[in-house]
This record gives C-alpha cells, sequence and structure tokens, in this order.
C-alpha cells in the first residue's frame, strides 16, 4: 500500500489540511538517510511540528449525499459491502497524519467533483465509490487505497495545468483499485517479509538463501513496476472515454520528470537510494503513454479544460504552512516556533514534518531539527548523551550564537564527517547536522558554522509579516515576457525555472497575451 508511480516523493516524507468527497461510479540520496539516522534515539520523540504547540491534523468531515434514506448517505455506509473497505479504513487516518491532515477549498473540491464525475461515468467497476482527500502537502504525489481511497496532494495540483491532467492521474489511481493492486502488493510485500525472516534467522550462514532473498526483492520490484504500466493503460483509456485529452498522462508525466530533476539539481547522486528505481523509467512511460492515447485520435482531440482548472486551484496554497513554517529562497522561517536560519547559495531546502533538510554542491546535507531539553541537562551533557555516534569528545565547544546558548562538536562515520551544532531556545534544543565527504573536511566547519550562525529568534514584526504563499493565476498582456511574469513570483528560488515548471514552458518558450499563467505569491 505504498505510494504509486505519480509520486516524486518518498510515501510518509511530508506535512499538510484538506477536504473531501466521494462519487459513486453510475456509468537525496545517502546523506540525508546517513544525518536521519544520525539525528534517530528512543529518547528524542519530538519534532518540529510537535514542537509548534499542538498541531494535530484538523479533522475530515464526510459528505452527504441528497434523497431518502434510513441512515446517512455517507462514503463509509455505501461502502459497507466492500471487502476491501476495512483495509483503506484502517489505513486513512494513518494517511492523514502522516500528511498533516486534509486541504479544504469549496471552489477546488468542485473542479474536482466535476472531473471524477466525468472520469466515474465511463468507469469499467460501476459499483465502485471512491473517496477523494486532498492532501494539504507542498509535495507531488497522488496515491490509492483499496476500498475506493484515492488521494492528490495540493502539490501535485499545482503542478497539473488543466482538467485533463488530473483526470490522467485520478484515472491512474483509479485503475490500481480496480485491479485490485494494493491487495495483490500487501501480499507479495507479507510474503517477502516472511521470505525475510526464514533467511535471517534460519539460513543466516546460508549465501544462496541470501541469493535467493535478493532475487525475490527484485521480483516483488519489478511486480510494482507491472502494475504502474497497468494502471497507466488503464487511466488511459479510461480518461480518453470521458473526453479528456488522452495525451495528457504523457504530458504529466514529462512535467513530473521536470519537477524531479528541478528538485534534485543540486543534491547528490546515489541511484541505490533512488526510491523512484521501483518503478519504470520515465521515457518509456511516456513512449507507452503516447502509445496508448494514439488510441483515441491525434493530439488535440479530447477535452483540457484549462480555464476552469486554473479558476479552481486561484488561491490555493502554495507550498509549506504556518504549521510547517515557511521556505523562502535559502532561508527557513517558522513564525509558530519564532525562528529563522539560512543556508548557502546553490542549497536546496526541503521542509519535512520531522526535519528541515537542505543538500548542496560537494555532496554536503544539513539537518535542523526540534527537541525538547529539560532544563536541568546542560548542551554538554546532552551532546555526549550517546545520540551522535563518532562523536570526537575533544571537539565539543561551548559557544553563543547571538544572545542564546550553543555547543558544537565533530564527529565521523564512514566516508563523511559530521559537524554538529545544537543551540538552546527556552525548553527547546535546536538541532544542526552538516554531512560532508571526508576528503572535504575542511571544508566542513565553514559551512556548518555559517549555518548554525544564521539562526536568530524572530521579531514580533517579522512573525507578523509572514505569510503563506498562493497560487495565483494571471493573464499575459501584450508586452509580457517569461522574465517579467516570474518577477511578480514572491519566496521562490529560482523565479524563472520556478515560472517554467508550473506553466509547462520549455526553455524557448514564449507567454502570450491573453493566456492565463500560474505565479506564486502571497
Amino acid at each position: 500500500m505504498a505510494a504509486d508511480a505519480f509520486t516524486l516523493q518518498p510515501e510518509g516524507n511530508p506535512s499538510a489540511r484538506s477536504g473531501t468527497g466521494f462519487w459513486r461510479a453510475t456509468s537525496l540520496a545517502g546523506l540525508i538517510g546517513a544525518l536521519a539516522g544520525l539525528g534517530g534515539c528512543e529518547t528524542i520523540n519530538a519534532s518540529l511540528q510537535d514542537v509548534a504547540n499542538g498541531a494535530t491534523p484538523a479533522a475530515v468531515q464526510t459528505g452527504y449525499l441528497p434523497g431518502p434514506a434510513r441512515e446517512p448517505v455517507t462514503f463509509d455506509n455505501l461502502q459497507k459491502s466492500d471487502p476491501q473497505a476495512s483495509i483503506g479504513r484502517s489505513q486513512h487516518p494513518k494517511i492523514l497524519a502522516a500528511y498533516g491532515g486534509a486541504y479544504t477549498d469549496p471552489k477546488l473540491e468542485q473542479t474536482l467533483a466535476t472531473i471524477v464525475g466525468r472520469l466515474s461515468a465511463v468507469t469499467d467497476d460501476p459499483n465502485r465509490i471512491y473517496r477523494i482527500t486532498v492532501l494539504n502537502s507542498p509535495n507531488v504525489n497522488a496515491f490509492a487505497l483499496p476500498g475506493g481511497y484515492l488521494y492528490v496532494t495540493r502539490g501535485l495540483l499545482a503542478l497539473a495545468n488543466d482538467s485533463a491532467e488530473v483526470a490522467a492521474v485520478l484515472a491512474h489511481e483509479m485503475g490500481h483499485v480496480t485491479a485490485n493492486h494494493g491487495i495483490e502488493r500487501q501480499r507479495r510485500e507479507a510474503a517477502a517479509e516472511l521470505a525475510g525472516r526464514v533467511v535471517s534467522e534460519v539460513l543466516a550462514s546460508d549465501s544462496a538463501g541470501r541469493a535467493a532473498l535478493a532475487r525475490g526483492r527484485l521480483n516483488l520490484a519489478s511486480f510494482s513496476r507491472n502494475q504502474e504500466l497497468e494502471a497507466d493503460a488503464m487511466g488511459i483509456k479510461q480518461t480518453g472515454r470521458a473526453g479528456y485529452d488522452s495525451y495528457a498522462a504523457a504530458r504529466f508525466l514529462r512535467a513530473m520528470d521536470s519537477y524531479s530533476n528541478f528538485r534534485t539539481a543540486f543534491q547528490a547522486e546515489n541511484p541505490n537510494l533512488d526510491f523512484l528505481a521501483t518503478h519504470p523509467a520515465a521515457p518509456q512511460r511516456m513512449e507507452l503513454a503516447e502509445r496508448h492515447a494514439r488510441e483515441f485520435g491525434p493530439p488535440g482531440t479530447g477535452k483540457v479544460d484549462r480555464d476552469r482548472y486554473l479558476g479552481g486551484i486561484d488561491g490555493m496554497l502554495f507550498g509549506d504552512s504556518a504549521v510547517e513554517g515557511y521556505v523562502r529562497g535559502h532561508s527557513f522561517y517558522h513564525p509558530g516556533l519564532g525562528i529563522t536560519f539560512a543556508v548557502p547559495t546553490g542549497f536546496v531546502i526541503e521542509n519535512t514534518a520531522e526535519a528541515v533538510l537542505a543538500t548542496g554542491p560537494g555532496d554536503t546535507a544539513i539537518r535542523f531539527d526540534g527537541v525538547a531539553l529539560p532544563p536541568s541537562t546542560t548542551l554538554t551533557d546532552y551532546v555526549t548523551s550517546g545520540w551522535i555516534g563518532g562523536l570526537d569528545p575533544a571537539s565539543i565547544r561551548l559557544e553563543r550564537i547571538g544572545e542564546l546558548d550553543a555547543v558544537s562538536a565533530r564527529a565521523a562515520g564512514g566516508d563523511y564527517v559530521f559537524d554538529v551544532t545544537v543551540i538552546r531556545v527556552g525548553g527547546q534544543a535546536y538541532r544542526f547536522l552538516t554531512a560532508l565527504p571526508a576528503k572535504a573536511d575542511a571544508r566542513a566547519g565553514e559551512t556548518a558554522g555559517g549555518v548554525a550562525n544564521s539562526f536568530r529568534l524572530l521579531t514580533d514584526a517579522e512573525k507578523n509579516q509572514l505569510k503563506p504563499l498562493r497560487i495565483r493565476i494571471v493573464a499575459a498582456r501584450p508586452g509580457d515576457t517569461v522574465d517579467r511574469l516570474a518577477a511578480r513570483m514572491d519566496g521562490v528560488d529560482r523565479k524563472m525555472d520556478m515560472f517554467r515548471l508550473l506553466n509547462d514552458l520549455g526553455p524557448d518558450d514564449a507567454v502570450k497575451p491573453g493566456e492565463r499563467y500560474k505565479i506564486v505569491a502571497e
């Protein structure tokens, strides 16, 4: 029941709040991993979101269908006869918790209802009921659970440019539900887990057994690729039958590929840790998607419904919400915690529910998080309490960062060196963990010191001025250029690249007078 192929973020790694509806079908790599392990400890349970004053997921209200009934006509009541419903029902709260909740926007929900209604009218599974939840996550993601539970993030909706692209994504997810892929994958993963226990507990010294286990895991990944291709084919056919542009799936796959390249431009490359390795390569999927699309005619045959879709996402929250804090270019601001810091030029910041991560040139990675620290525990005692592997005790230094007490230290592990800085603010400790290859040891202190020393408390005026970013739809006027419209964007790095990415414009494409475009602004 993992996130499927319309995913650019590993499942369970984000932020969020959203609306739900239901419809009956009537007709970085190793560095980040190393840092995450370095920061883990069974006695440390608080994350930045935990520290920020009880930010719990918003309650999700279930909609009602009109008509006389002895009990409310709700998604849960209508799906009672579905044997798969219990799986989706049990996992649904976990999805909401992992993504922080659901995002509510009546205008957006009506736009999605129209799309789902058209898809439901041509489904191969007319008795299926769907529940659509918009997750309040900036990550680009969509997935399905058995029982008709469909999820799409507002990050994906921001990347899409018309109703046909969203229809292609949702039809793909419906294909997973129709084909029972979630059930099949659950069985395969359970079998693989059992095989893993047998090999590790019974055949620990049997190299042939370990090799068989490795082959089994590869087969499981291959099975997942086949599932994705099958869902692609089913989704494209359903999209075309609904009257939408059947080429939208290939178009959105290209957009996701561009988004992935945009995000990882400065990140360390480690193909062994690429979670997309279990899915078909983008070129293969695009080629197959276009082949399926040609069954419905040449490009331009179907409906794209761009204007209605752009109207639906106008004003939608973009990027992080106040609960998780805001990324603005190379800086991170958290109005609830009242803190900020900056990373060097060339770094890419990613804000997750557990930590703020940044990756930069030369295989450099930074992790920032917050934990509770009793006043009775000194910073030196905390640093030496065992949560840092490979710590060099001689490197521990007490410091002052602005008016705040801090401690720094060095650690080593494998091919990397780690710089650690812990800053005390009241009953909280904020931790910076910076990793560089050992061969770049001389630069570790400089990079880590610059980031840690940028940490400071926000003034009340600064906290009040911080506002979330939103998608704004603007019409190009005569004389407007990509540069001019991109300059109107707020709070994003590489404005021109982001503008082209959000609007599916190639490097040589120009804006057209009268055409509507997405920008990011407060």
